[in-house]
């Protein structure tokens, strides 16, 4: 090692020792003018507020930023002290540090604050997450849909039509793999944030709520007048995705929590599963621990509530605030609840599509509406059929994704103040390398058809549904996981029930599932996974992102998960239509203000 290098090293060691404080919101944060967000200035000793000198770009902190202010001598009961300002909004545009000096030690942070244009693209935007989407999932649906003959496509989906596409990365503040809570809540607020959490920064506080908050889309649509949103899932409402829209916490497992924050946002439709979550403790079924029904005070707030696919093809046509849960869990998906019919739906066995949730949301949030709306559509199954590496379900899943897009591109013809955004939230390791082949002779591994000896599958779709009429085809796509536990590969179709890779054993591993152990051909296939994991991970292989309408042209390239919001706020022209304080949170909301936080009002 040169000389030069190594002082370089002990110059960088020295500054990081030199670090007064970790502050929130982190180093680079781009925000939008006039939302909401916490900062929190955290010391790694017990400090005096006199000692201390907080600035921002050189004026004192509490000159420059308005906010709640409080000091904490030892948070969480140990000998480190805390600086909260909460509910800041910076209004004017611009770049802004906000340095911290104790002593000889500083730490500083830049943030980008940016305000919308002054010219309002887009009316309404449509967002649209395939929950784990990777490239693999939007070809095999092309093929299952469309087929493939000679080279090119015999079709091409409604994703495959939006003309503005961007490679969009997805790590998060604590880590560079990353799961659908923080993702999501980039795309919604502008801010990054840490695995398991939505809507706060990751710091070191110990009560779930009480971390430094950002403003996600739904509580900023709730600043306009008139301005409406929706959430439609086939996960539970309040699972990572759906949820980020209203949520603010650490913990993306609080999901009664995320009801009443869904509760305070009052959404004007909320479609999918996860009833357990709204249900009195009392009731059989529920996963609360009180006695909320939330399903009654939506009711008592003017909500429509509709529990099947029946109720929810018959609402009126005067609907204006519309709930629907289908399921006390996530969704069944369509492979099972539309054509193999089998076990897995039995208990729900009538439940919408995510086409039929999609045109409903349209319709209602659409219905005499000046100021447009914002409606957020995930595929969830798309990802929870990943994991146990089901691609076939996640396959099917992606064209009803596909199918509900189309529904959107149509209101768009009607109505081309509409940008359609299609993205996943993360990928995951997953490919298709040819086609496995029952005529072939030898054992299944034999059967696999890589380059030149792959040839086409023949899937058929005789009805012209869009569907493949049968999955189990004699010659069939070659698709593989790149991470996994141990399992058995059986190179065909689960068609009585999602795949169950590995179970638990006596020593709290787990070991392939030997249900599949005699199936013809099965082959052992060893992890490559720690022990403890049940499933295949999330890849961090960037995503891809389609989109159309006003404002889509500025996707291109590669950008981070972040960049989105600040798309979609310009094409809303969001920051010139907050006001400050919304007028539609309901007088009987739940209060979430963490203890820490009453204190210092």
């Amino acid at each position: 090692m040169r000389l030069s290098s190594l002082a370089v090293i002990i110059s960088a060691a020295l500054a990081a020792q030199a670090q007064a404080a970790t502050i929130f919101p982190l180093d680079r944060a781009t925000i939008l003018a006039g939302s909401y967000f916490d900062v929190k200035v955290e010391f790694d000793q017990e400090i005096k507020p006199e000692d201390v000198n907080i600035s921002v770009n050189g004026q004192p902190l509490q000159d420059t930023l308005k906010g709640d202010y409080q000091f904490i001598a030892q948070e969480n009961g140990t000998p480190a002290s805390t600086v909260w300002l909460r509910n800041v909004a910076i209004k004017e545009a611009g770049d802004y540090t906000l340095s911290v000096s104790e002593g000889d030690k500083e730490s500083k942070v830049s943030w980008s604050v940016f305000a919308s244009p002054q010219e309002q693209k887009a009316k309404n935007i449509i967002f649209f997450v395939g929950d784990g989407m990777s490239v693999a999932n939007r070809t095999g649906a092309r093929i299952l849909s469309k087929g493939v003959y000679e080279g090119k496509a015999n079709g091409r989906l409604a994703m495959d039509q939006m003309p503005y596409m961007a490679m969009i990365g997805t790590s998060s503040q604590d880590t560079i793999a990353s799961d659908s809570a923080n993702t999501m809540s980039a795309y919604l607020t502008g801010h990054k944030s840490a695995v398991n959490a939505m809507g706060v920064y990751l710091s070191r506080s110990e009560d779930n709520l009480d971390h430094p908050r950002q403003e996600p889309l739904g509580l900023l649509v709730r600043r306009v007048p008139g301005m409406k949103f929706g959430v439609v899932s086939d996960a539970e409402v309040e699972d990572a995705t759906p949820g980020a829209m209203v949520a603010q916490t650490r913990r993306r497992g609080d999901k009664d929590k995320i009801v009443g924050m869904f509760y305070n946002a009052q959404p004007d439709v909320l479609l999918g599963g996860g009833s357990a979550y709204f249900l009195p403790q009392t009731t059989p079924g529920s996963k609360r621990k009180d006695d909320t029904d939330f399903i009654q005070k939506f009711t008592d707030a003017g909500y429509q509530v509709v529990t099947n696919n029946s109720e929810l093809t018959s609402i009126g046509a005067d609907t204006t605030k519309l709930l629907g849960l289908f399921n006390t869990g996530n969704m069944d998906g369509v492979y099972d609840r539309r054509f193999a019919k089998n076990e897995v739906t039995a208990k729900f066995p009538d439940q919408p599509d995510l086409t039929t949730m999609t045109q409903t949301a349209l319709d209602v949030l659409s219905k005499d509406n000046e100021q447009g709306f914002v409606l957020v559509v995930e595929s969830a199954r798309i990802d929870k059929d990943s994991h146990p590496l089901d691609w076939e379900r996640s396959f099917m899943n992606t064209i009803m994704l596909d199918q509900s897009i189309a529904i959107a591109q149509e209101f768009a013809e009607k109505n081309p103040d509409t940008m359609i955004v299609v993205t996943a939230d993360h990928t995951h390791g997953i490919g298709i390398i040819g086609t496995v082949d029952d005529e072939k002779e030898g054992e299944m591994r034999d059967k696999v058809g890589t380059y030149d000896e792959a040839g086409y599958p023949n899937y058929t779709d005789a009805d012209g549904d869009g569907y493949p009429d049968d999955l189990n085809v004699s010659k069939r796509l070659a698709v593989f996981y790149n991470n996994f536990p141990d399992h058995y590969e059986t190179y065909r179709p689960k068609l009585d029930g999602v795949f169950v890779p590995a179970v638990k054993n006596e020593n709290g591993q787990y070991a392939a599932n030997e249900q599949y152990k005699d199936a013809p051909g099965a082959q052992l296939r060893i992890g490559n996974l720690p022990k403890d994991a049940d499933s295949g991970v999330h890849a961090v292989d960037d995503v891809i992102l389609t989109a159309q309408g006003p404002g889509a042209e500025n996707y291109h390239g590669y950008m981070e998960n972040t960049d989105s919001f600040k798309v979609i706020t310009d094409a809303l022209a969001l920051s010139n239509r907050l006001q400050d304080e919304s007028s539609q949170i309901p007088e009987d909301s739940v209060d979430f203000t963490p203890p820490s936080s009453k204190a210092a009002q």
